[in-house]
Formats: C-alpha cells, structure tokens, sequence
C-alpha cells in the first residue's frame, strides 16, 4: 500500500484579496462605513470623502445615509488630500478614504504640507494597510507607518478588529488634529470582545499576561499574537500580549512597565516592514530610556519588494502567519 496524504485546496485568484479572518472565525461587516454613519447622526461637520474608492473603504455606507455630506473626488488622491484640508478650514470634519499606498506614498506632500503642516482636523482612514492584499508592492502599504510616523503632529491607529474600529471611529473624530487610520474593510474579524477590552485613542492595552515571552502588537498582529499565545501554551510556554492600537503617540508608560519585567523574551509583531513601524518605535523608546530587555526580536515584513500572490501564502513566506509566529518564537526560545 502506497501512503496518501492530503492535498491542500488550490488557491483562486479571490484568494489575493482573502478576508484576514480565520475559518470559522466571527466577523462583521463593514465596521468602518457603520461606525461613521452612527457618529454622523450626532455630528453633521462630519463628511465624508474619497478617491474613487468609497465601495472599497465602506464609505458607500455613509454616501447612502448622507449624500449631500459625501464627496466624490475621483482618481486624484493629492486633490482628496488637498481638499480635505479646505474641508477641514471651514470647520467640517472630513473622513478621507483610499487605499493606503494612494493616501501615503501618492500624496505625501500635500498630507504634510497641507493638513500636517496646518494640524487640520482631517481623519485619514486608508485601506489595505501592510500585506493585507496579495497584488504586489503597487498595492501592498508595507511602509506606511514609517512615513506617517516622520510627520511632526500625526497621530497613527492600527486597528486590530472590528470592536477596535467602531470604538476609534468616534475618538479620532473627537482628537483635535490630523490622524491616519489603518482601515480593515469589508468582513472584519471580531475577537477583542473576549478581553473585556475598550478603545482608548493613545493608549496599549495588555490582553492576557505571561511569565515567560511579551508579545508587543498592532493591527491584525494582535489578533494572530493571541492564536499564538493559545499555541505556546499546549507547549507549556506562557505568552502575554498587549496590543498597542496608537502608533503615534506610543504609550511609553504602559510599554516600560510591561518590559521592566525581567526575565521574558520581548517580541514585537506588526503587519509593516521591520524599518520604520512599531518594532523600532519600541526599540527607540527602550533604549532612549535604558529599558532594552536581554532579549529583544521582531516579527515584521522584510525591507523589498514583496511577491503578489494568494493571501494565506504570503502571510506564511514572510513570516506573519500564526504558525510562522510559533515556530519563529520557539526558535528564540531555545
């Protein structure tokens, strides 16, 4: 008898642009697009803008229940930027949508001359943050975070789940200033509800503690670093999480007290390249503050130019999947 082993169904093209949810894993739909058609009830200087994307962005939801609020700016991604902040002059509060290369690398300058410069109260929410879609570096915003971060004044959200995004959508609104939001769209995983967990616009949060590894994560990262923890932990390895949702400003304090406690290998996970996002904010403040842990690694996208390719394929090749999170942790172990 020859032995048989299980073939793994062959990935379509629909899988370049797969939802980051888990088989079986709770979702909801469009949290974003809600969350603004709920806060625009209560606050009509709210409107909503896009570039050609408002379907991609759930914006959609907003132009349906507002139209005249809504605003159509076509594939002009600097025009959207620029007149966000005309928007924001008047004393409205515009919600700009796009993808995230487009509202970054396209239109850098006018975020930072004409919003940034100014501190204008434009709310920056961009989708398909990180390797979130599998169609290659003309759509894959593996560098955001770090040009974000250089932008004196900029406050950066990267949103875990779908709790955390109807929670930060009313507290950016409230924040006095420009913010960038990593946007997850679509059908959202919905995981933070199990941590009695609420959204506090500037602060970490510790999920679940652990003796012997700290695993520091934002966006997607912290959903997948908690999978990791349930792993470890057949393994006798005890993990904790604390998910730092605010990129931009870190809250050092929160850090520092978690990383003071000895002993544990300290781990930063994040859906971004390992130059210039959460991995070398935290090491930054570490070593600013003569806090650098033993042992200190980072779970990030590499510095190049990522493959196109199916979603679940790619997360596993550069190391952002669970299981490459396992392996590369007990590595590390020893």
């Amino acid at each position: 008898m020859t032995a048989t082993t299980e073939k793994k169904p062959r990935l379509t093209t629909s899988a370049m642009i797969a939802s980051i949810a888990s088989e079986g894993q709770r979702v909801k739909a469009a949290p974003f697009g809600k969350a603004l058609v709920e806060l625009g009830r209560e606050r009509p200087e709210i409107v909503g803008m896009t570039a050609d994307l408002a379907k991609y962005t759930d914006l959609h939801l907003f132009a349906q229940a507002y139209p005249e609020r809504f605003f159509q700016m076509g594939m002009a991604e600097q025009l959207l930027m620029g007149a966000a902040g005309g928007m924001a002059k008047e004393g409205f509060v515009p919600f700009a949508t796009t993808y995230a290369v487009f509202g970054t690398r396209r239109a850098y300058d006018f975020v930072h001359q004409v919003i940034a410069e100014e501190n204008l109260n434009v709310k920056m929410c961009c989708a398909l943050p990180g390797l979130t879609t599998g169609y290659g570096p003309s759509h894959q915003a593996t560098e955001d975070l770090a040009m974000m971060r250089g932008i004196p004044g900029m406050t950066i959200v990267d949103p875990c789940d779908a709790l955390d995004i109807e929670q930060a959508v009313p507290q950016i609104a409230a924040h006095q200033g420009p913010v960038y939001m990593r946007l997850l769209r679509g059908n959202v995983p919905l995981v933070l509800d199990e941590y009695d967990y609420k959204f506090e616009l500037g602060k970490a949060k510790l999920l679940r503690g652990g003796k012997d590894v700290l695993i520091i994560a934002s966006g997607f990262m912290t959903m997948r670093s908690l999978e990791v923890a349930d792993a470890l932990r057949r393994d006798s390895v005890d993990a904790a999480v604390l998910h730092v949702p605010t990129i931009k400003p870190l809250d050092e304090a929160t850090l520092l007290r978690e990383v003071k406690r000895e002993g544990r290998l300290v781990v930063v996970a994040e859906n971004h390249s390992v130059i210039g996002g959460l991995g070398e904010a935290v090491a930054g403040l570490l070593l600013r503050s003569g806090n650098a842990p033993a042992q200190f690694r980072q779970i990030a996208l590499p510095d190049a130019f990522l493959d196109a390719g199916a979603l679940p394929t790619l997360h596993e090749r550069y190391g952002i999947s669970a299981e490459a999170m396992v392996s590369q942790i007990k590595g590390w172990l020893g």
